[in-house]
Parts: structure tokens; C-alpha cells; sequence
């Protein structure tokens, strides 16, 4: 058996960073993630005049609940979707300021429009300086003073996630009514961390109320991100090896580790405890028919081992993953076409059937995930490369380097 350390969440290390700015007194986040995404977080934090103290192994976050110190700022959101959704709502709370807020090219064409129209419904000053509904933008800030509002979250969950975060912020507080909600583990999340920072959300079906009154300080210990545990999940199936994660276990909170579920109806042995996690092989992977709105951010990873199963492979309710970093959806199709598979696909499926993958050149469209997802389809297709390995950077710039040390330590026994 094989013990592997993931590094620490990238959801929760960004709702973590946004609930501490927000909170009264200094948060410490233990073990939080170190990556392109979240160093662009906390480079916009200290730039909208936020004390951000980096350790190694911890950070410390003064919180202002007046919002930001600074009167005007310019913030470069790069890649990060929870950096370009959270940091201009948190902004939006400030009692004065202006606010100016791009991103990377990548990140201009991923949608905003159904949480900038709920702010404007709000009552905040906010203009889209190229297409509307995308960045950048600028926000005229003067405070929130709450209500009611309706919202569309069957694109993003990170929407929803950005104004609940933002209600405690408000005069009045929030009640929002959900019409659609994708990746609902995600709220689940949001909710769980906002109650240890003080704040009881209720939730009556689809509809959330958000009490006035802000944060309170705490010390947080961000898990191990579940997304990028399935990626050692998957290759232990798939390859008859045994890993256990620490840290993820029955009282976690990320959905995404019920991809292990996933991994445990195609056959594999799934053994979870408090506090970890064991997947070991048990043969050969079946086909299945899996409905994975709740957990797609894990899709990459199932489509690229799914050629090793016995029969078919269908994913379903998954056209979220089509406003991703890229067309994740269409970005398996290629790849999985290019090494000789067949697959079909609709708006919102993907089938994949059985097959002997051939070596390729992945095309990553910059997605870390794909990048990822296809390094362990790579451990039964020798010779695979990748368009831009480098991209990994957004959540595990360590990426390559551990998974080879994994691989051999699984191989060694150790």
C-alpha cells in the first residue's frame, strides 16, 4: 500500500482566503494549497489592502469587515474562476472604493453574467469593460444592503457560493431563491465552512437565508483536494496498485471524493475510515452509465481510464464541464479519438467504449485537468506527451514530479 499526501483543496483554501479577509480579527489557514490559482488570490487580497502572511505550512489573514483598505486597485485574477468570482463580490461589500478586475484570456471567456447581474440586482455599480458578462470589469463600490434576489446556478455552483459568502457582508442579509444548481456538493461545502466562521445559513429546498452580521476569526485546516485525489484513485484501479489518502475521509467535506464510489461500481475496493481513504484494484473495471453533475470536475479523470473497461463507459449531466478552463467534455473527445478510441458524444454525455489506446501528443487547451486526467490513462500507454505539461501549475505545480514518485513507490511496493 501506497500513502500519498495531496496537497490541500484549492475550493477550500479560496473560500477559506475570502471568509478570513472578511472575518473580524486573524485567521490562520493550516496547510492551505500552494499554487498559481491561490497565489493569485492572496496577491489580490494583499492588493485590495488585506495583511496576508505567508508561512510555509500556514498563512495568517487580518480580516477587515469594513472591507478592503485600499481605495482603488487593480486586480489580475490570471486563471483562478474562484479568484474572478469571489474577489470582485468581496469587493462589491466595501463601504467606498473602485475596483478594477481582469483576467487571463482563459479566463475572459469563462461566463460571469448570472453573478454580475445578481449584484447589479443588488444595487452594485458594476460595468463589464469588454463583452458583457465576462471580464474584466470595474466595481464602484458603496456597500450592499441585501434582499432578495433570484439566481441561475445551473452554469457554476461559484456563483451562489459568492453571495452566500457575501450576505453576512450586507445591511439586511440575503435570502436567494436557486432556479438551477449544478456541483450542489459545492454549496454544501460553502456552508459548512461558513458556519465555522460563525454563520448559520438556512436553507428551506432551494432557497437560502443569509443572515446580516459578518464573521468571526478562526483557525482553519484546509483538507486534501479531493479533485486531485482522484487522479492516484484512478490509477490504483486501473492498474492493480493499492493507495490510501490521509486526511479525506467519511467527515470530509468535498463531493468530489465520491468518485471513489464511482471507482467502487466499475469494481474496485474502496475502504474509507474517519480520516482516510483506501482504493485498491480488484481486476478489471466494468462499464457503467454514471450521472456526474455533482462531481464533474472529476469527469477528465473517468473518461481517460474509461477505454480499460470491459464495456462502455457513459457519463452523463455533465455540460458544465463545456465552461471549464476549456470544453473539458470535447477536450476527452479529442484526445480519446486521437489514441484510436471510439467515443460518441451530446450536449451534456460522453460515451466512451472499450478499446487498446495508442500513444499521443495530448492537446491540453492550457486544463490543468486534462492534463492530469490523461498522465494516468499514460500508465497503460506508454509514450504519451502533452501541448503544455506545464499547466498543472493552476492547482499542483508538483504535479509530474509526484505522480512519478507515486508510480514508483506503488511498483516498489512501498
Amino acid at each position: 500500500m501506497t500513502v500519498i499526501d495531496i496537497p490541500g483543496s484549492k475550493s477550500v483554501t479560496a473560500r477559506a482566503l475570502f471568509l478570513a479577509a472578511a472575518a473580524d480579527g486573524t485567521t490562520t489557514l493550516l496547510r492551505p494549497l500552494h499554487s498559481d490559482d491561490t497565489e493569485g488570490f492572496t496577491e489580490g487580497l494583499t492588493r485590495l489592502g488585506y495583511d496576508v502572511v505567508r508561512e510555509p505550512d500556514r498563512w495568517h489573514i487580518e480580516g477587515r469587515p469594513a472591507g478592503p483598505a485600499a481605495a482603488d486597485a487593480e486586480i489580475h485574477c490570471r486563471d483562478g474562476a474562484t479568484t474572478a468570482r469571489f474577489l470582485p463580490t468581496l469587493a462589491a461589500a466595501a463601504a467606498s472604493g473602485t475596483y478594477r478586475f481582469d483576467a487571463s484570456a482563459q479566463m475572459r471567456r469563462r461566463p460571469l453574467a448570472p453573478l454580475t447581474e445578481a449584484l447589479r440586482t443588488l444595487g452594485v455599480d458594476l460595468r463589464h469593460q469588454g463583452a458583457e458578462g465576462h471580464h474584466p470589469l470595474t466595481i464602484e463600490a458603496s456597500g450592499v444592503k441585501g434582499g432578495g434576489l433570484t439566481l441561475d446556478a445551473g452554469e457554476s455552483s461559484q456563483y451562489l457560493t459568492a453571495l452566500l459568502m457575501l450576505g453576512p457582508l450586507t445591511e439586511e442579509g440575503l435570502r436567494i431563491e436557486v432556479t438551477e444548481l449544478v456541483s450542489a456538493p459545492y454549496v454544501e461545502i460553502t456552508l459548512a465552512m461558513m458556519r465555522s466562521f460563525g454563520v448559520e445559513v438556512v436553507r428551506e429546498d432551494n432557497t437560502f437565508t443569509v443572515p446580516p452580521g459578518g464573521y468571526r476569526a478562526t483557525t482553519y485546516a484546509i483538507e486534501p483536494d479531493a479533485s486531485t485525489a482522484s487522479y492516484f484513485f484512478a490509477a490504483a484501479a486501473l492498474t492493480g496498485r493499492e493507495v490510501t489518502v490521509p486526511g479525506l475521509g467519511a467527515g470530509a467535506l468535498q463531493g468530489d471524493l465520491r468518485f471513489t464510489e464511482v471507482l467502487r461500481r466499475m469494481g474496485a475496493n474502496v475502504r474509507m475510515t474517519a480520516d482516510s481513504t483506501t482504493v485498491r484494484s480488484a481486476g478489471r473495471l466494468a462499464g457503467l452509465t454514471v450521472n456526474m453533475r455533482d462531481i464533474s470536475d472529476t469527469m477528465p479523470t473517468l473518461a481517460a481510464i474509461a477505454p480499460h473497461a470491459t464495456s462502455p463507459v457513459r457519463i452523463e449531466d455533465v455540460a458544465n464541464t463545456r465552461v471549464k478552463e476549456c470544453d473539458r467534455l470535447e477536450a476527452c473527445a479529442q484526445n480519446l479519438r486521437n489514441m484510436g478510441i471510439t467515443v460518441h458524444t451530446g450536449p451534456d454525455w460522453i460515451e466512451i467504449h472499450p478499446g487498446t489506446p495508442r500513444p499521443t501528443e495530448i492537446a491540453t487547451h492550457g486544463d490543468h485537468r486534462i492534463v492530469m486526467s490523461f498522465a494516468v490513462a499514460g500508465l497503460l500507454t506508454p509514450g504519451m506527451s502533452y501541448d503544455d505539461p506545464g499547466c498543472v501549475r493552476k492547482t499542483f505545480p508538483r504535479f509530474h514530479e509526484e505522480f512519478a514518485a507515486f508510480v514508483e513507490r506503488s511498483s516498489a511496493g512501498g
